[in-house]
């Protein structure tokens, strides 16, 4: 992950995505209108955060498989970065509904779920802060973040789709492919899902690398 290549790339499909994002054509949707715009910034954070919660998973099974601390760096700062997307992703929304649905908060399922979907990933923070030792920590937030994955899933993309949702695609509601996600969409969504996860992995990766000097300063310090 030294290689600048990709870095380069996030920040060119990034300032596209602003700009495009600001300035391109959108379809003239009712209630929608140019709010549309929001889904750049909204939708595209969601899917940024569970590639990156996904590549955390990987990394913890691997930690439970090899018992290597380098393992369980990647997993938390993944999982770190994919929480601070869904946040994100929360605001954004809740800014997107106030102008399109009235408020910024709704009794709907999808909403309710992702709030709990972040609640139980502010639990994995409360957990690991709550635990001293690394191997112990590391070894039981593995555990909880695979269980806390398996529950998520589900939750984000199962069950608002078998009750009445606001969100397209779900409780029978079209989704935005089978009325408004034209080729204009298209151009400017999937660079902007893959510009914020590379930004997404650009952060992760930055504090892994200060994860892993301040476990070896602390080390040199104990050796000392």
């Amino acid at each position: 992950m030294k290689a600048t290549w990709w870095k380069v790339l996030a920040i060119v499909l990034l300032a596209y995505t602003v700009i495009a994002g600001i300035l391109a054509d959108v379809p003239r949707l009712p209630i929608l209108n140019e709010t549309i715009r929001a889904l750049y910034f909204h939708v595209t954070m969601w899917f940024s955060m569970i590639i990156m919660l996904t590549v955390g998973i990987v990394y913890s099974i691997r930690f439970l498989k090899n018992n290597r601390l380098e393992d369980d760096d990647m997993a938390v700062e993944f999982t770190n970065g994919a929480i601070l997307f869904g946040v994100i992703g929360i605001v954004t929304g809740s800014l997107w509904a106030r102008f399109t649905w009235g408020a910024y908060w709704t009794n709907d399922p999808k909403l309710n779920a992702a709030a709990v979907g972040l609640l139980m990933y502010f639990a994995y923070l409360i957990l690991r802060n709550s635990l001293t030792d690394m191997h112990q920590r590391a070894k039981i937030s593995a555990v909880y973040s695979i269980f806390a994955y398996a529950a998520f899933i589900p939750l984000i993309f199962i069950l608002p789709r078998l009750t009445d949702s606001l969100h397209p695609g779900n409780g029978g509601n079209p989704g935005f492919n089978a009325y408004d996600m034209d080729s204009q969409l298209r151009m400017v969504f999937y660079p902007a899902i893959i510009g914020w996860t590379l930004l997404g992995t650009w952060i992760s990766t930055v504090r892994v690398r200060v994860r892993r000097l301040e476990r070896k300063m602390e080390e040199t310090l104990i050796n000392q």
